[in-house]
């Protein structure tokens, strides 16, 4: 079907989809001790996570099972599902933007969505724009990851380029 024939739908009536969230885990692998997956990021575990369900902070040396970082990622996917749904009172969205967003919230979390420019946009009806200012999300230590070449953080930028690829293929 045409995407601009499907009707968007409200934020809180979404969730995301298997594809979106078996996306989410390859994008952001398999670890199962603590890792620092970027120079000056935080400790992270399972399928990208860099807290427990009880908030507390992974540190290095933690360990976990395949199964366990299964759990772990669906618990705190849901918990952000909440969080986000409720950042965008009267937002409706296409599924694979709704895919695009909780994978950016996986990667940088509740609290840099929503002091972003992607969440700002959408509240205002801009919804193309909105994807567009994912590509603004390119600095990992300060460091721009999009600087061709660069061996230090490319996947963040490649991950970007394909949020925005889909979330345009969405408008």
């Amino acid at each position: 079907m045409n995407p601009q024939l499907r009707q968007r739908i409200a934020v809180g009536l979404l969730s995301i989809s298997v594809a979106g969230f078996a996306t989410w885990q390859a994008n952001e692998g398999l670890t199962t001790t603590a890792v620092i997956p970027t120079q000056g990021d935080v400790p992270t575990i399972g399928h990208g996570s860099t807290r427990y369900e009880d908030g507390s902070p992974v540190r290095m040396g933690d360990t976990i099972t395949p199964q366990r970082a299964e759990v772990l990622a669906r618990n705190l996917n849901s918990q952000a599902e909440k969080q986000f749904a409720a950042s965008l009172p009267g937002v409706t969205l296409h599924q694979a933007e709704f895919d695009v967003y909780m994978d950016f919230v996986g990667q940088y979390g509740i609290g840099t969505w929503l002091k972003g420019s992607p969440r700002r946009d959408l509240l205002a009806g801009n919804y193309a724009q909105a994807c567009n200012d994912l590509l603004k999300y390119k600095y990992a230590a300060g460091f721009d990851c999009s600087t061709p070449g660069n061996k230090r953080c490319a996947g963040v930028w490649a991950r970007q380029l394909q949020r925005h690829a889909k979330c345009m293929g969405a408008q």
